[in-house]
């Protein structure tokens, strides 16, 4: 009998060989971490970052430190939502390309579904379901996450005073409202320089909170849409998607300039609950196309507008892979990149200062972050305990006001 000739992955195509049983365990560990997470993260990129650091980090030894802030740093580089293209970048480190489609979609589709069904909620009946006393309680478990990472991160992203005086002015000049993108460019090229600067001295002979959302009720903008109605809804999607770097807010201009300005298509109240649902679903913010989709389609629209949005993010992962490897690989432009992880991990720390002012605003909520900031450093648990029990409490404390 002739041997099974190999697949065009590389891999033999017999499915008794190690190698391929190897890859399929592999995928299936993919895909039900990244269910799980796009299930579970509530929060925003740092709350999502923050989950994926202790999960693929931590917990289970997929990758080190080093290697995790270095793809963190690098999808600042490219448009689209950064959070869930760390996810497929982690997911194509696991599995390869099966696991960069694997850990992206596992990751959005949990939220997708969210939203679709808090879309239909709201056009059904004019209101979405109030969420407000279960993030009370969830949110707390957040910031507690969040600042454990960050904590644990400093080490390998700070690796001396001057990129520790580099976070400190990162921090403040996100907290001054100085824009991301100048913060992490700034920070990115002015290691780089530090570097060249040094050696060239050398060789010198001198030697980023959900309420009830109100809305009119009734049918999407077009129940029966068109394929041209249906097309433009796709590309309009697919060039946001392409183009916006940023945060939500940024995201939030990008939508009301196409969405509400040009095509008239929804209104600014709308567009507002949309933004607020994306943020207080676990999973990708971007998930508010989804939404969007579905109030202008229908649910076509809604599958439409996620694909659309996503789909860049899984392009650029897959051109990005080999350069992060580069990056890391050369001097001069490993400096870049330990500079662009200062920033960026400065920007996580602001993001997670505003939210917690805005979610810790009492003595329970206090009580509730410091626990799990504890259980988080002297126990393994899985983050989904957490914000089960975070929501309980929450749901309680509503329940007894």
């Amino acid at each position: 009998m002739s041997p099974q000739p190999p697949s065009p992955n590389g891999t033999s195509n017999d499915p008794d060989d190690p190698d391929r049983e190897a890859a399929r365990r592999r995928l299936r560990e993919v895909t039900l971490v990244f269910l799980k997470l796009g299930t579970i993260a509530f929060g925003g990129p740092a709350a999502h970052t923050a989950m994926m650091r202790d999960e693929l980090v931590r917990r289970r030894g997929w990758v080190s430190d080093q290697r995790f802030v270095d793809l963190m740093g690098a999808t600042n580089l490219i448009p689209g939502p950064n959070s869930t293209e760390l996810a497929i970048h982690l997911g194509y480190d696991r599995a390869r390309r099966r696991g960069l489609l694997a850990a992206g979609v596992c990751f959005i589709l949990p939220a997708a579904l969210m939203v679709t069904a808090l879309a239909w909620a709201y056009v059904t009946y004019g209101h979405t379901p109030a969420i407000q006393g279960i993030l009370y309680g969830i949110v707390p478990v957040v910031i507690a996450i969040i600042a454990h990472a960050l904590f644990s991160l400093l080490r390998t992203v700070v690796k001396n005073i001057w990129l520790g005086a580099l976070a400190v002015a990162a921090l403040a000049a996100y907290l001054l409202g100085v824009n991301e993108l100048l913060i992490l460019a700034t920070g990115a090229l002015s290691a780089a320089a530090v570097r060249l600067a040094r050696r060239l001295r050398r060789d010198s002979p001198q030697g980023m909170l959900a309420l009830p959302l109100l809305g009119l009720g009734g049918s999407p903008v077009f129940p029966d849409p068109t394929g041209g109605q249906l097309a433009q809804l796709l590309l309009t999607m697919l060039k946001i998607g392409s183009v916006l770097y940023g945060s939500g807010y940024v995201l939030l201009a990008f939508l009301r300039g196409d969405f509400v300005d040009r095509l008239g298509w929804i209104t600014n109240q709308q567009l507002i609950d949309a933004v607020s649902i994306g943020q207080v679903t676990p999973g990708p913010v971007f998930t508010t196309a989804t939404f969007i989709g579905y109030l202008v389609a229908g649910p076509i629209g809604a599958f439409l507008a996620t694909v659309a949005i996503f789909l860049p993010s899984f392009l650029f992962v897959g051109l990005l892979t080999r350069l992060t490897d580069w990056l890391r690989s050369r001097a001069w432009t490993a400096a870049l990149l330990d500079g662009l992880n200062t920033a960026a991990l400065a920007l996580m720390a602001g993001v997670s200062y505003e939210l917690g002012r805005t979610a810790i605003v009492d003595g329970l909520t206090a009580a509730i972050a410091l626990a799990t900031l504890v259980l988080l450093w002297k126990t393994r648990l899985n983050n989904a305990w957490y914000i089960a029990a975070g929501a309980l409490i929450g749901f309680a404390h509503t329940l007894l006001s």
